[in-house]
């Protein structure tokens, strides 16, 4: 390396000593404004690890402030060759001659770079499924099943949306807080939630599709069974989500681990659009309907005989919507108890034995620390507006098939080719992110689904819906895959600047499930409120005109808004490509640092 002002040191600097070990280049830190700067001073065995290589929280993010005309540099750390070897892997000296000698490995040092097999992958990623199929058709026929099978009016409709939405959001950091305190177990910290709260969540969504013989206590019934189910959802959620970070210290395998997962929760949200839509695609056709709107004014102005015999065939009607619901619900939940067990037998979860140690923090300064972390903030906002915008369309469009555009006949098949697309671009994206940056896919995959849900709006026909399907699943997946994708560097980012700050992984999923779905259950009961106010007519086959613009509205312009607002704040995310991989190797000269404190104490 070229000689820089008593920042650099030179190859002919970096001697071994006679005893054999070998001396590294220091790593010094300095407070600036914006950024860190490492600057190398000698660091031997009698240095403890985490002042080896210390750093401190940046103003928005972790930036290495290193020369840029040579090729090590561009890194961002002050790597030697000797750290330059070990970012991949290899622990070496160099002999007289500036030849690399690679030691015997030890124990530790193989496990670093522990590779996930591929039926690691594949368990892992099953694991997630079943919790986007139950969400699919939650998303999707929640809302229509609330208003026209359960018959409750809108306003309560969007008060059980909302309330429900909100406690799930409310439980997030609560359920992240008991599992921040949680110890290990035989199985692991995370396994234990998910496997106790499996079996009471399948009752909780079966009776969440069960119509009651009352009536007067419906709204009751819902709203607090679907409480239960986003108390127990998120008692699964959160340690899933988290386990992440616990599958491998490698970024390369994390990053391969979620593009599974996120592959397979787009095909269970496939697979939960399937199974809800096409058995419960008989309760939503115009068979029961007489050739006039089966409304108030029609039951006024027919004979006796007629209404008593739309109502018999209404009511035979309503009793097979009943049934078909709730053997969708039977058969979403066998779903998820199958996934569980898949995900038990088939991953084990890791801790990180290398980071340095760290001090007991009670969970309010842990969660000060994560919520002053600017590229949590940014990411979080980003995707919270991201969120809205795809939750509205989701809710809103079955709805909209029925009564803005004439496709009541087609809808589960619009569906099915939306997440069918959205299943296949998803290795696509994770080639486009490795390829150009996750910052880019996520700004190129997202932008895809304004023009095309415009354009559905303004032409409602069978070829344009099924063209916009396709387009539209192209962002489907980039929403589905980014945000998990981009977190785990987020939490990398953390643990460089916060180094003796371990275990706070739960605060930082958890939160951001809180403010998602909180925003979402916001979004989902304005939006019915909106058809409330519209004059909303439960049961009807027809509604009327300012129904059909509102609707539209919420399929259109509101999305649109969103995602534009969103992309506008993922201006301001600070984590590049440059910046990850500096954190990778800085990180991974963290652990092996300890390997060898380790080591030497052994």
């Amino acid at each position: 390396m070229a000689a820089e002002s008593g920042r650099v040191v030179t190859e002919e600097q970096e001697e071994l000593p006679a005893s054999g070990a070998v001396t590294h280049t220091h790593h010094a830190h300095t407070r600036s404004q914006s950024h860190i700067q490492f600057h190398p001073l000698t660091h031997t065995s009698q240095w403890p690890p985490h002042r080896a290589l210390a750093h401190t929280r940046s103003h928005s993010h972790t930036h290495f402030n290193t020369p840029s005309h040579t090729q090590s540099q561009k890194y961002g750390c002050r790597l030697t060759h000797s750290l330059s070897a070990m970012a991949k892997g290899e622990r070496g000296a160099q002999d007289s001659e500036g030849k690399l000698i690679k030691p015997a490995e030890t124990p530790q040092q193989t496990e670093l770079g522990n590779k996930l097999t591929l039926c690691s992958k594949l368990c892992f990623a099953i694991g997630g499924a079943p919790k986007e199929v139950a969400s699919s058709a939650i998303s999707f026929f929640l809302q229509i099943y609330l208003l026209d099978i359960a018959q409750i009016n809108a306003f309560q409709a969007s008060m059980v949306l909302f309330i429900g939405k909100a406690w799930g959001a409310v439980t997030d950091p609560i359920v992240g807080f008991f599992i921040t305190k949680s110890r290990w177990t035989r199985i692991g910290r995370l396994m234990p939630w998910m496997l106790g709260c499996t079996p009471f969540l399948v009752v909780a969504y079966f009776y969440l599709w069960f119509v009651p013989p009352f009536i007067s206590g419906r709204f009751i019934w819902y709203l607090g069974f679907y409480c239960l189910y986003q108390t127990l959802i998120t008692c699964f959620h959160v340690p899933y989500s988290a386990l992440t970070m616990f599958l491998s210290t490698d970024q390369k395998e994390r990053d391969s681990a979620t593009a599974y997962r996120m592959t397979m929760e787009v095909l269970g949200t496939l697979v939960g659009a399937a199974i809800q839509g096409q058995i419960v695609a008989s309760a939503h056709t115009l068979k029961h309907c007489p050739t006039q709107n089966m409304s108030a004014s029609y039951l006024g102005n027919s004979s006796g005989p007629e209404i008593v015999k739309s109502l018999v065939r209404s009511q035979d009607y309503l009793s097979h919507s009943k049934e078909v619901y709730m053997i969708a619900a039977g058969v979403i939940g066998g779903v998820f108890l199958v996934c569980t067990v898949v995900l038990f037998l088939g991953v084990k979860e890791r801790d990180d034995p290398y980071a340095p140690k760290t001090e007991k923090q009670t969970f309010y300064k842990a969660f000060i620390l994560v919520m002053r972390h600017g590229p949590y903030l940014t990411l979080t906002a980003a995707f919270l507006f991201i969120t809205v915008a795809i939750q509205l369309v989701q809710s809103n469009f079955v709805l909209f098939c029925t009564y803005a555009a004439d496709l009541r006949d087609h809808f589960q098949n619009i569906v099915l080719t939306i997440l069918v697309s959205a299943v296949i671009s998803v290795p696509f994206w994770q080639w486009f992110l490795r390829r150009f940056g996750k910052k880019t896919a996520a700004f190129c995959g997202i932008t895809w689904i304004m023009p095309f849900t415009m354009m559905l709006v303004f032409i409602p026909n069978v070829v344009v819906a099924y063209v916009v399907a396709v387009s539209s699943g192209l962002s489907v997946a980039a929403s589905l895959l980014l945000p998990w994708s981009m977190l785990p560097d987020v939490v990398d980012d953390f643990r460089l600047a916060n180094p003796h700050s371990k275990g706070h992984e739960a605060i930082f999923y958890s939160f951001y499930v809180f403010f998602t779905k909180f925003a979402a259950g916001i979004s989902l009961g304005v939006s019915t409120l909106c058809l409330e106010f519209a004059g909303y007519d439960t049961g009807a086959c027809k509604q009327p005109a300012p129904v059909v613009y509102t609707l539209k509205l919420l399929i259109g312009a509101a999305p649109v808004a969103f995602i534009v607002t969103g992309l506008m704040i993922l201006l301001l995310y600070p984590i590049s490509e440059d910046v990850r991989l500096r954190n990778k190797l800085c990180l991974d000269e963290l652990r092996k640092q300890s390997i060898s404190s380790k080591t030497m104490e052994d």
